[in-house]
């Protein structure tokens, strides 16, 4: 994706291409002098390390607001998963299952700790892990599957938990793109074994860098705290004496979180609810004006979801009905000042750390070696993941949208389909 054109993920207003034609449609501002302020108390306070109490209050926010009995602070998102295997007991020989269209660092956790990554399908139409074919790939090592609630929208928990009720295998939930999403009125990050955030700097509630663990399992807690977060405060951090005997270093690991990045992450948890009323509200209304351009349609939402954070904007495109290669209405799209992109995220069987296997620990060690019996991955693995890569293209998301943004996006839409077709 060329960066120095149009990253959909950076935080910042609607930036017109050479020749466009579009107003500027987005007046948000992420950073205000709330966080400003915020930064300059924490500082002349001193309040720069460890759990300070900034750092306790938005814990116990975090945890009242998904409904959890726990909730740790880190310092991104891919701690805290790698805290959610480490506490889980994930380690060599164990297999986890996540979706092959996810972002890398929903998987790299669970390799670094020795463990497999099985990849598995997803609905084209969702984008969402495909239950069914999560099913099919427990063996007898499975440790946990990792479901991700891609792009603020929300997997089919009812069959995802169905399946670790009947099998006993534990559900994660990586809700990096879906802070204060729902699920049937339950939050997500509070359905499974445990939740996992990113606050890292284009999420919608960011710490610059940090990220949030939460669960109810008090064990997995609590090895959590002894693989990251030494020397927080001696004693406080467990619950029971299991580990007791290994505070404050734990295992000697830092993945605390910095605490002016959390002070900043407070006040913007704030503002989520208003945020996510104006991504959802713009969202749904440029969804709602699709049905008359033909080869456009939203991404299928589960009954019950109730979508949040909102980090991309994608749509399906069906070329053979358009008339139009994907790739070619995205260039259109964009040379008449509207900032369309293809999928950001490469399917991870694509990469040939995983297509082919990689020797992590040199001399033949590791989850992917060959010599351990690593086959990797090939195209037409994942036939439902590929077709999506294909034909999914990526809307701006405005998140403070001037009136007529809607209805302006939509006009662009409408008339680059008219005008590209042969």
């Amino acid at each position: 994706m060329p960066h120095d054109k149009y990253d959909p993920f950076k935080p910042r207003a609607f930036v017109q291409t050479a020749g466009a034609a579009l107003p500027e449609l987005d007046r948000w501002r992420q950073i205000t002098d709330e966080e400003v302020a915020i930064v300059a108390e924490m500082t002349a306070r001193n309040e720069l390390s460890g759990g300070t109490p900034v750092v306790r209050a938005f814990e116990d926010r975090w945890r009242d607001w998904i409904g959890s009995r726990y909730a740790l602070t880190v310092m991104n998102g891919t701690s805290a998963l790698y805290s959610a295997y480490f506490g889980l007991g994930v380690g060599p020989g164990d297999e986890v299952i996540c979706p092959v269209n996810t972002w890398i660092c929903t998987i790299a956790p669970a390799l670094l700790l020795g463990a497999r990554p099985v990849f598995c399908d997803v609905d084209p139409d969702s984008l969402m892990i495909d239950p069914k074919d999560a099913r099919a790939k427990i063996t007898d090592r499975t440790r946990c599957i990792c479901a991700v609630h891609l792009w603020g929208n929300v997997c089919d928990m009812d069959a995802l938990l169905r399946i670790g009720e009947e099998t006993g295998i534990p559900v994660i939930e990586d809700c990096s793109h879906a802070h204060g999403a729902r699920y049937r009125g339950r939050m997500c990050g509070g359905m499974g074994k445990a939740g996992c955030w990113s606050l890292q700097g284009s999420k919608a509630v960011s710490a610059g860098e940090g990220g949030v663990l939460t669960t109810d399992d008090t064990d997995l807690f609590e090895r959590a705290c002894l693989v990251g977060q030494v020397n927080r405060i001696a004693g406080i951090d467990l619950v029971s004496t299991r580990y007791a005997e290994h505070q404050p270093l734990g295992l000697g690991m830092k993945f605390r979180a910095h605490p002016l990045g959390i002070g900043i992450a407070a006040a913007q948890l704030d503002k989520l609810p208003e945020l996510n009323h104006r991504r959802r509200e713009f969202i749904e209304s440029v969804e709602a004006g699709l049905s008359p351009i033909p080869g456009l349609r939203p991404v299928k939402v589960y009954e019950g979801v109730e979508r949040g954070g909102f980090y991309g904007f994608p749509v399906i495109h069906e070329p053979g009905v358009m008339g139009v290669p994907t790739e070619a209405y995205v260039a259109a799209l964009n040379a008449r000042g509207l900032q369309a992109t293809l999928s950001p995220y490469p399917n991870l069987h694509d990469l040939p750390l995983f297509a082919k296997g990689f020797d992590i620990f040199t001399r033949n060690r590791g989850p992917v070696c060959a010599s351990e019996g690593y086959r990797g991955y090939r195209q037409g693995d994942f036939p439902n993941a590929e077709l999506a890569q294909r034909r999914t293209l990526f809307l701006p998301r405005l998140s403070d949208p001037i009136p007529e943004a809607a209805a302006i996006i939509l006009d662009t839409l409408r008339w680059v389909a008219r005008a590209s077709r042969p």
